[in-house]
């Protein structure tokens, strides 16, 4: 155990424990959350929970732990994911729902990685162990078309394109209600919600976002909506839309109707990665790769449309 001691500076007046945390030793907030939780800090000599607030000017006391074992990738055969392309530069995979990209801390399902080593494909050695090869993540509720290096060169060359806002990736998600108007953008940062972990909401001090839509089926509850993210925030489709009031449907942590997702018989939300574009990082040639909706989400969309 590494013993801390720590004056809370005027730039962090009444943050919260874990955002100060977080800020002052470069932890993420669900790592400083974690030694709250343990007991691990003090303030002024009393220990805090993660939501209490700093005072600056007071000593914060942290205990920190013993740094836990790096994640590995195991390999485990994914059932219904799906090899939409193979080359010598990188896989595009058909991601089911119910699957993370990489493994991380408090998940123990599948994944992305976990099922292409399983399958015996080679992917790219950089990044995080547990992370090697992913250039892009899907949330885990999130369906989809999602690409994983195997050359160093092409991890290099796609991280840059994402990073440039150079690839093109199209999601189809159902909103509740009608959008206004019915061909928009929307540009509102986004940070982690301030009161609720794992989520992340619009908030003034968050990162640039910026999500672009357009409404091609129009329903009496809900609509199909064609988007288009020119940012890859957390969350980014969820939280805009669910800022507008027009959360997806059957996403209830962000405030969907749990009736409507019942009629529909949904389990997650409604959103699905249909579409992704870049230039191939070898030959340069700009090459495009589609998915089909999975039969929940078809389901969904045929009961919406009987409706």
């Amino acid at each position: 155990m590494t013993e801390r001691s720590i004056l809370i500076p005027e730039g962090l007046e009444g943050q919260r424990i874990d955002s100060a945390l977080s800020k002052l030793l470069g932890l993420s907030r669900t790592a400083a959350a974690e030694i709250c939780a343990d007991g691990g800090v003090q303030l002024a000599g009393r220990v805090v929970g993660k939501s209490d607030r700093v005072t600056a000017g007071e000593r914060l006391d942290v205990v920190m732990p013993e740094p836990k074992r790096p994640l590995e990738v195991v390999p485990d055969p994914v059932p219904g994911m799906r090899i939409v392309h193979d080359d010598e530069s990188f896989v595009v995979v058909d991601k089911p729902v119910g699957v993370a990209a990489h493994p991380a801390l408090g998940w123990t399902g599948p994944t992305v990685v976990g099922g292409l080593a399983a399958a015996g494909y080679g992917i790219a050695t950089s990044g995080a162990p547990e992370r090697q090869g992913v250039v892009q993540r899907l949330d885990v509720g999130t369906s989809g078309l999602m690409v994983v290096a195997k050359s160093e060169f092409a991890y290099s060359v796609l991280k840059r394109a994402f990073k440039e806002r150079t690839v093109e990736k199209t999601y189809h998600a159902v909103v509740q209600g009608l959008p206004d108007p019915v061909l928009g953008t929307i540009e509102a940062p986004i940070a982690r919600h301030p009161r609720h972990d794992g989520l992340y909401a619009v908030h003034s001090e968050g990162k640039h976002a910026v999500t672009h839509y357009e409404v091609i089926e129009a329903h009496r509850r809900a609509s199909l909506l064609e988007i288009h993210l020119e940012t890859g925030r957390t969350h980014q489709i969820r939280v805009h839309f669910s800022a507008l009031r027009h959360p997806c449907a059957g996403d209830l942590p962000y405030g969907a109707d749990p009736v409507l997702a019942k009629h529909l018989g949904l389990e997650r939300q409604w959103l699905h990665a249909v579409k992704l574009g870049f230039s191939h990082p070898e030959s340069g040639d700009w090459v495009e790769f589609t998915s089909e909706y999975p039969q929940d989400l078809q389901t969904a969309l045929d009961r919406l449309r009987a409706s």
